[in-house]
């Protein structure tokens, strides 16, 4: 029995989604199955390619719908989860009792885990260590702009590593030990602890440049690093620099894609009325409520940055108007 698993990669939910998926799906469905992982990035172009479903069965987590036939499973929480009408309307006709959409929560690590038990009877308390920080890291639930820069648990040290290795399959290579091994020891693991220090320098020297790139205006910050190899850098520096700023939009770029991000402080109240999925869904982006991005071509940078300057724009207008800078 061949399962393939699809996840958000570079990123600390979907590695941790996928894990949580594996360790479920041996307890509840089937013990000696073998799992393959396949990381999916968003793209202007069709994520899903020919051939990827080549499992038994066929799963994807905290990432975008297919209507393939070849489909088993299905868990995600964003805001934008379907390519297309049809795909959702795809989704309301699936009565397979294996897609699970919920964009209430923060994280879908969690999302999973609570339908893995209550639908499955899946006990999910060995992987409780994962799921909090799942939900933590994913629904920018830190105590403090310094809490989430300092990179000092276990957990932060390892989504940096998750987020920005350059080493191709890391994830997949690593989603294994994520079912079973407590954070402190990935941590210390070989495949991650070559890539930490480097990282971490890495991520002190990405203050200081994004100081120097930010300009920070009626409560949003803009940023350019498109021209450096920043493009997992962390999210909440904006918010440790500019602890008044309301918003960030930032432009980067690697190989494959050009990117505007857009996000909220998790530690102010937003208008309820800017919803930056809804904003970059206008771009042929999405995500969630308070944080969205938009993905280009890679040949696409000058479009990139017309677009991030005209969402700086309308944000920085709504802050005025609604009284937040």
């Amino acid at each position: 029995m061949k399962v393939r698993i699809c996840f958000h990669d570079k990123c600390f939910d979907g590695a941790c989604s996928a894990a949580v998926f594996t360790r479920f799906y041996r307890e509840r469905i089937h013990a000696d199955a073998q799992f393959a992982y396949t990381g999916m990035t968003h793209k202007a172009s069709q994520p899903f390619e020919d051939g990827i479903f080549d499992g038994d069965e066929n799963v994807i987590v905290d990432f975008k719908y297919s209507s393939s036939p070849q489909l088993t499973w299905w868990f995600d929480h964003h805001q934008s989860a379907f390519l297309k009408p049809e795909d959702a309307e795809h989704f309301r006709h699936d009565h397979s009792g294996k897609k699970f959409y919920d964009p209430s929560y923060k994280s879908c690590t969690k999302f999973l885990a609570t339908i893995a038990s209550e639908k499955f009877g899946f006990d999910a308390k060995p992987m409780e260590e994962l799921i909090h920080w799942g939900d933590i890291i994913d629904g920018a639930q830190f105590a403090s702009p310094e809490a989430a820069v300092g990179l000092l648990e276990p957990a932060t040290k390892l989504a940096l590593v998750i987020e920005a290795a350059p080493e191709a399959n890391l994830v997949p290579m690593l989603i294994p030990y994520l079912t079973e091994l407590p954070l402190a020891e990935i941590i210390d693991l070989p495949l991650i602890k070559k890539h930490l220090n480097p990282l971490l320098e890495r991520h002190r020297r990405s203050i200081d440049l994004l100081r120097d790139r930010s300009d920070c205006r009626d409560g949003v910050v803009y940023f350019d690093v498109s021209d450096l190899d920043l493009e997992g850098y962390n999210k909440f520096i904006p918010y440790y620099l500019y602890p008044d700023a309301l918003y960030s939009v930032g432009v980067s770029a690697s190989p494959t894609r050009a990117k505007v991000s857009v996000g909220t402080s998790p530690w102010k109240e937003a208008s309820a009325d800017v919803n930056l999925a809804t904003l970059c869904e206008k771009h042929g982006g999405g995500g969630h409520a308070r944080v969205a991005a938009i993905s280009l071509g890679p040949g696409d940078l000058v479009r990139a940055r017309q677009v991030a300057k005209e969402i700086a724009n309308t944000l920085r207008r709504a802050s005025v108007v609604h009284g937040r800078t």
